[in-house]
């Protein structure tokens, strides 16, 4: 965090220092080839970029290289006779000493190489502040000796920025290359350890794998039709309630609602979406899941304690602030000749945002309508909280079921090992999470094109 200050304060002095000098220039009667702002933008690029990418690039390797370096000074034959699992443990362990969290009484050798890795985590922080001031020095000397009247800073400025969008990019590209990479290399070892036509197939989800020979457990069922379908199950919910009522809201706030009513009810209703989750999880555990018990006990139909209906009811309050907004923006970016033309044939409002302004509209609704999908996809606490743990193959919205995301957070907690399949599971159910959005997508692309088509 020091460093990062350090960087900006030469970083902005950089900046006052060329565009006091450049105005200097330009007042003693010399024409300058760029204002005196490009110049100091010149020297605050030049300072920042190169000495942040150090920062960054330093903090990335500092963690492996230490614990390399740790690891390596470990007594000899300690980790001999140790697995992948066993060495991530132990380092664990000693990291948790270095923090100053120590269970029970550990070896010595493990409280020294604790005290040697905070020895050495000190030392990285202090040379990287001593690299940042010196680069940072240098770089605004020498962006300093740039300013004259003839200096192009303009286009240096031009080009820096130039290069920071492509980085951007190829980030982004690689990024998400290495996302699919990982989640295939990892749903590669769980294939090998588990067939595949069980994990497609198999109607049972139960991790839970014996620790030791001696220990009475399941061997472990990996059938992911039972966690999709919890998934299915409350995205379907949520939807059926945020669709409609999202969409009847943007059509009313967009085309039939007076100005004062539209100027006090859509940021009242895009409140909604700042809501932090947790408590839309807890609006469901003490408000709607009791609802629904009481009601379910009044009709004589038995309703779990957790069940898909309260947390998908409570999602779809979530979701309708996204698909409102999406709508309304959708059906405003409509051009305006469609809605008069429609009028001046004599057709009414009702008729006119039915077959043409909510037709023309389809590619920003598809849009809000996907967002929210893919928010009911991957939200984890309400599920958490209002649903349940318990992966079942029901699709009755009054059970208790599960999600993807809830299955990949509980397989992850803890320090795990990730040579075993109950782990190894939860990169599996990401890779399947990330195939069904990916399908989602293409669908919605496909959809939008063709209405997109039509209306261009």
């Amino acid at each position: 965090m020091i460093a990062f200050i350090v960087l900006l304060l030469f970083a902005i002095s950089g900046y006052i220092l060329n565009r006091i000098s450049a105005r200097a220039i330009r007042d003693g009667g010399t024409r300058l080839h760029s204002v005196p702002g490009y110049h100091g933008l010149f020297s605050f690029f030049v300072v920042f970029v190169p000495v942040f990418v150090l920062i960054l690039l330093w903090l990335a390797l500092q963690g492996p290289v230490l614990d390399a370096i740790v690891m390596g000074r470990l007594p000899p034959g300690t980790l001999d006779d140790l697995g992948t699992g066993a060495r991530q443990l132990l380092l664990a362990e000693i990291k948790s000493i270095a923090g100053g969290r120590i269970f029970g009484q550990p070896e010595d050798w493990k409280l020294a190489a604790g005290q040697d890795l905070v020895e050495f985590r000190e030392f990285s922080y202090e040379a990287l502040l001593i690299l940042t001031a010196i680069f940072s020095a240098g770089l605004l000397i020498y962006a300093r000796r740039k300013v004259s009247s003839e200096f192009r800073a303009r286009h240096g400025v031009e080009r820096i920025v130039s290069g920071l969008m492509i980085l951007c990019s190829v980030v982004a590209i690689f990024t998400t290359i290495g996302i699919i990479a990982s989640l295939l290399v990892e749903t590669g070892k769980f294939l090998a350890l588990v067939p595949l036509s069980e994990f497609l197939f198999g109607l049972n989800w139960e991790p839970q794998i014996p620790i030791r020979e001696d220990q009475i457990a399941a061997e472990g069922a990996f059938g992911w039709i039972p966690v999709f379908a919890g998934t299915l199950v409350i995205t379907v919910v949520a939807l059926l309630v945020a669709v409609p009522v999202g969409l009847m809201s943007a059509i009313y706030l967009n085309e039939f609602a007076p100005r004062r009513v539209r100027a006090s009810a859509k940021p009242v209703l895009e409140v909604l979406a700042g809501v932090p989750t947790v408590v839309y999880g807890f609006f469901a555990v003490l408000v709607v899941a009791p609802a629904f018990r009481g009601a379910g006990d009044a009709l004589g139909v038995a309703v779990s304690p957790n069940t898909a209906l309260a947390a998908g009811t409570v999602m779809a309050i979530m979701l309708i602030p996204f698909i409102s907004s999406f709508t309304d923006d959708a059906l405003a970016a409509v051009p305006q000749a469609l809605r008069d033309g429609s009028l001046a044939l004599g057709a009414t409002r009702t008729e006119t945002m039915l077959k043409v302004l909510f037709p023309a509209a389809i590619p920003g609704i598809v849009g809000g309508i996907l967002l929210a999908v893919s928010r009911a996809i991957g939200e984890t606490m309400i599920v958490v909280m209002a649903a349940g743990l318990i992966a079942k193959l029901t699709i009755n919205p009054l059970d208790s079921v599960t999600t993807v995301t809830v299955q990949i957070v509980t397989l992850l907690i803890g320090d795990t090992s990730f040579d075993s399949p109950k782990t190894l599971a939860a990169f599996a159910l990401g890779m399947m999470l990330f195939i069904v959005t990916l399908a989602i997508n293409v669908l919605a692309v496909r959809i939008v094109r063709k209405y997109r088509e039509i209306y261009e």
